[in-house]
C-alpha cells in the first residue's frame, strides 16, 4: 500500500535577505526583548542550577515571598500553569525547606504558602543581580523615564491573549 503525500514540490529556496520592520512589526524591539530576557534570567539561572532548581522554582519563590499567605489557587492563577506543573516544583521547594504550606484557618482544604527564612534568603539572592542589572540600565535616567518604563511594561502585561 503506497503512502499518500502532498503535491510534489522541490526543495524550498533559502531566503538570504533579513526580515525588515513593517508598519506593525518592530524587529529591533522584539530582539531587544529576547536579549534582555536572556541576560535578565542568566544570573538567577546560574544560582538555581547549583540546587538543581530552574526558572519555575524562581517564579514560585518570588511570588510566595512577595505575597506570603497566598493560596495555591492564587499562585496557579498568577503563573498560568497547570496544577501538575506546580505540584512538582512546589514539592521540591517544600522538601528543601524554602516554602511552608499551611492549611487555611477557615477551610482546611485551602493551602496557604509562606516563605521560610531560607526561602526569603534565596529570593533575595536571585533578585539582587537582577536589581543591579536594572539599576545599571537606568543609570542617569530621570524618575519620569523610570515611570515610563514601568508603564510600558504594565502595558505589555496583556490580561487577554495578543491579537
Amino acid at each position: 500500500m503506497s503512502r499518500q503525500t502532498g503535491p510534489k514540490i522541490g526543495k524550498p529556496e533559502p531566503l538570504a535577505t533579513p526580515m525588515e520592520d513593517t508598519d506593525i512589526i518592530d524587529f529591533e524591539i522584539i530582539e531587544l526583548f529576547f536579549f534582555a530576557y536572556r541576560d535578565f534570567v542568566s544570573d538567577p539561572d546560574a544560582i538555581l542550577e547549583t540546587s538543581g532548581f530552574g526558572r519555575a522554582h524562581h517564579r514560585v519563590v518570588h511570588f510566595v515571598n512577595r505575597n506570603p499567605g497566598m493560596t495555591v489557587a492564587d499562585l496557579l492563577d498568577t503563573l498560568k500553569i497547570t496544577k501538575q506543573s506546580l505540584a512538582r516544583v512546589l514539592k521540591q521547594l517544600i522538601d528543601s525547606g524554602y516554602i511552608r504550606q499551611v492549611a487555611g484557618p477557615e477551610d482546611r482544604r485551602q493551602r496557604k504558602l509562606y516563605p521560610t527564612k531560607s526561602g526569603r534568603e534565596l529570593a533575595l539572592a536571585l533578585a539582587e543581580p537582577q536589581s543591579r542589572r536594572i539599576e545599571r540600565a537606568f543609570e542617569g535616567a530621570s524618575a519620569e523615564v523610570r515611570e515610563g518604563v514601568k508603564a510600558f511594561l504594565r502595558g505589555m502585561r496583556d490580561r487577554q491573549k495578543a491579537d
